[in-house]
């Protein structure tokens, strides 16, 4: 069964959070998208939060923000218990961040990748699984 996401972005990753929506459910994903829904300036924290809180709730399995640099999402998601948003900018580390990390939400930098390559990643992290054995004790570590 694929997992349900949950998607956001601010203004300069409106673009590529239509994009990825598109397709994601294209290729059979529940999606929920969380805003924003224009390219009008908007605060990153109002649309990263309402994601990680709901990845946070169990309501969906994993979610994809989007911004500029992806550093404002994945700081404001990272407060949120339970959350590990990792900024990803390649497939590799969309890989290594669910491998050994156990991420739930992927970052992506809009400003830096193309919409193929944002489509590359997203599809890297949902498709990878948390290996556990070494990495369960680190992550185990990480909430405070």
């Amino acid at each position: 069964m694929m997992p349900k996401i949950a998607i956001g972005s601010d203004h300069a990753g409106f673009d590529y959070k239509e994009n990825i929506k598109s397709w994601l459910e294209k290729n059979g994903y529940s999606v929920r998208d969380f805003g924003t829904y224009s390219k009008d300036s908007v605060d990153y924290p109002d649309f990263a939060h309402p994601v990680a809180r709901a990845v946070e709730k169990k309501e969906f399995e994993l979610g994809v923000l989007v911004c500029g640099s992806a550093n404002g999402v994945a700081i404001a998601a990272n407060k949120h218990q339970g959350i590990r948003a990792a900024i990803c900018w390649n497939e590799e580390l969309a890989g290594l961040a669910r491998q050994h990390n156990n991420a739930n939400i992927v970052c992506l930098p809009a400003r830096f990748i193309s919409y193929d390559l944002a489509q590359k990643i997203t599809d890297r992290f949902l498709h990878e699984n948390f290996e556990g054995g070494r990495h369960e004790k680190r992550v185990a570590k990480i909430s405070c």
